[in-house]
């Protein structure tokens, strides 16, 4: 039955004791087989331009940041993570003690050393962040929300202080949190400062890139599930927010996965149906307004769902890539047109330069990029 809960209870159960888990004697086999794969898969004819690399484990990833051309991290099924620290050629991958019932769908990395990582129970009802500072050797604690229904679907940071984190709707509102501290405490955003959701309104957790930051407090995040798809916006670090509609098309497996802005006015967001993993249809949506108004713009290639999108830093004119399990392309106009990479499917896609890129999927696959865009490809 279903228990009425004040503020302050809903607070409690967010804000949790930290807790250290180290990555027990009995995963250092797994460890080890990681960090003793040397070297990189040859690239298929199929899959040229992303260059596939051993990761010593055979999760599902979803959650995926890459820091630099030499640091990436990724978050997956069963407590699953994975880290390079040499651009690939290594990656070492672990499971997080006490973590093996969640799926860690967004990972954030400011080093080798710093990251969190993102857990949701396909359950319901049970979401967590982990932080580490030593390269994953030890994952502590930092938030635990058990509020019945609660589903995390991501999180995203302005810097390494300020933070948002967001759940499908729990009691009539999406459940937003937020830290100013570094994940040392997070409160809950009132329902009152948050739109109430449309019927079967959420976010989907398939990428880490349902929810996208700018500098100066700008923050937004995509959903679907409804009527229509919906982009919510903030421009003070997560405090109040206001809605969008879009036109693209929504329902119950349908609706925005990923959103991505190149600075605060200039943003795309990317979906479709994830029943439809391979259907032509429009599913591409940009804003040149800061996210208060959407338009349809294009379909991406190849066709089908589009899960994981991100802009390119430090490309002129801005690249696009977004990827989904029928494969992966990319746009150099804002997502009107698209150019095909490969038919190789990945859930999610992550870039910090040009020459520092990667994407993840299922069974183990994390792959960096090695290819050109546009005219010198």
């Amino acid at each position: 039955m279903a228990i009425s809960r004040t503020a302050d209870d809903a607070l409690a159960a967010v804000v949790a004791p930290m807790r250290v888990h180290t990555i027990g004697l009995d995963r250092a086999p797994a460890l080890m087989i990681s960090a003793l794969v040397l070297g990189l898969a040859a690239p298929s004819p199929a899959d040229a331009q992303w260059v596939q690399q051993p990761t010593g484990s055979n999760a599902e990833f979803r959650g995926l940041a890459a820091v630099d051309s030499l640091v990436a991290w990724a978050g997956g099924r069963n407590g699953a993570f994975a880290r390079t620290a040499d651009g690939g050629a290594t990656w070492v991958a672990g499971i997080v003690s006490g973590a093996e019932s969640l799926f860690f769908v967004d990972v954030h990395a400011l080093d080798a050393d710093t990251a969190w990582l993102l857990g949701t129970s396909f359950d319901g009802g049970l979401a967590r962040i982990y932080r580490t500072t030593d390269g994953g050797a030890t994952w502590r604690e930092q938030f635990e929300d058990t509020t019945a229904g609660a589903f995390y679907d991501g999180f995203a940071f302005w810097d390494a202080q300020r933070a948002i984190a967001f759940s499908d709707p729990v009691n009539g509102s999406f459940r937003i949190v937020r830290t100013e501290d570094g994940g040392r405490t997070w409160s809950v955003v009132s329902p009152e400062k948050i739109p109430p959701p449309l019927d079967g309104e959420a976010g989907f957790a398939a990428s880490g890139t349902a929810v996208a930051t700018q500098p100066n407090g700008l923050a937004w995040i995509g959903t679907g599930g409804g009527r229509v798809a919906r982009v919510y916006r903030t421009s003070d670090y997560g405090a109040t927010w206001e809605v969008a509609e879009t036109p693209l098309a929504a329902g119950p497996t349908a609706g925005i996965f990923g959103i991505a802005f190149r600075d605060s006015l200039n943003g795309v967001a990317v979906g479709g149906d994830y029943q439809q993993r391979t259907a032509a249809m429009p599913n591409v949506l940009r804003t040149r307004d800061g996210g208060r108004t959407w338009e349809l713009v294009g379909t991406s290639a190849p066709a089908g769902v589009r899960y994981g999108v991100v802009y390119v830093p430090g490309t002129d004119p801005p690249v696009l890539v977004a990827v989904g399990p029928s494969g992966s392309g990319y746009s150099l106009d804002d997502g009107a047109t698209w150019t095909l990479i490969s038919d190789v499917g990945y859930n999610t896609v992550s870039f910090a330069a040009p020459n520092a890129g990667w994407a993840a999927g299922t069974e183990g696959r994390i792959a960096r990029w090695r290819g050109v865009f546009g005219a010198d490809r």
